[in-house]
């Protein structure tokens, strides 16, 4: 059962296109590139950003919201429609051999909640127990995930005001120049750049990026959930087609069109 590792083509085509968009603007409207390439205002917003995340929150949730952040860009998801085959295969070697016979496929698969709802199971592991145990694990990892994506939520927070504090530490500078009047407006300009960094990270990447991590977590769940149904039905001893049929419904959502196509 692996897991098929794509581009992201939504988070790319969507970054093309905002940051297309903004460039042509500036373009059409007769502006450079170069107005707006300011190094130290990147620098201002962005380590004054991330500063202010780390301040937010421990350090092993900043790096796991780190690490996160890849799946903004690349989609690890893995087949429901596969993982449901494979769950009613199993079902009926469980109700012709007995649930302990499932040990093999236990100690074969790559999927860990799977390897951990298996192994609960070929233990003998009472079914409310099962259930219980795996919801926990669930709900914990919903949790831990959650906060990762929050990471990146709250650097969508700062980076406007830290923006703005680098706007006005601009003007700061600007005013020290008030001689020579010439070099104010081209110093006003320069400064707003700031704000156009932190407003444009956080609308374009840091917000969107936690929200493609909360889809992603949700389909994770979905996953795990899918699993845990249909080990507790294997363990229930329902009929391979039955479980089939009751796992189906996990992926009405997930892709309509092929679930319909493999329900026939």
């Amino acid at each position: 059962m692996a897991s098929g590792s794509r581009p992201d083509l939504s988070t790319i085509a969507g970054l093309i296109l905002a940051g297309g968009g903004i460039i042509g603007g500036l373009l059409l409207e007769g502006g450079s590139v170069r107005d707006i390439l300011q190094h130290t205002a990147a620098i201002i917003v962005i380590c004054g950003t991330f500063g202010a995340v780390m301040i937010n929150f421990p350090l092993p949730v900043v790096i796991g919201g780190m690490k996160r952040f890849v799946h903004v860009f690349i989609d690890n998801s893995q087949d429901m429609h596969q993982i449901v085959d494979l769950i009613v295969e199993m079902a009926a070697k469980a109700r012709k051999q007995g649930i302990v016979s499932l040990e093999e496929d236990m100690n074969s698969t790559s999927e860990p909640f799977l390897k951990k709802a298996l192994g609960l199971a070929v233990d003998g592991t009472d079914l409310q127990e099962l259930r219980r145990m795996l919801e926990l694990q669930i709900d914990q990892d919903e949790h831990h995930a959650g906060q990762e994506a929050k990471v990146w939520e709250s650097a969508g927070g700062y980076a406007p005001t830290i923006g703005i504090i680098g706007a006005v530490m601009g003007l700061i500078q600007v005013m020290k120049n008030l001689a020579n009047i010439d070099e104010v407006g081209h110093g006003i300009a320069v400064a707003f750049v700031a704000t156009v960094y932190g407003v444009a990270f956080s609308n374009i990447l840091f917000l969107p990026a936690a929200n493609k991590i909360k889809s992603r977590i949700q389909g994770e769940v979905q996953r795990k959930e899918l699993i845990l149904e249909g080990v507790s039905a294997m363990v229930e001893g329902l009929n391979p087609k039955l479980i089939k049929v009751k796992l189906e419904a996990y992926l009405t959502d997930h892709d309509p069109a092929k679930a319909a196509a493999k329900g026939t």
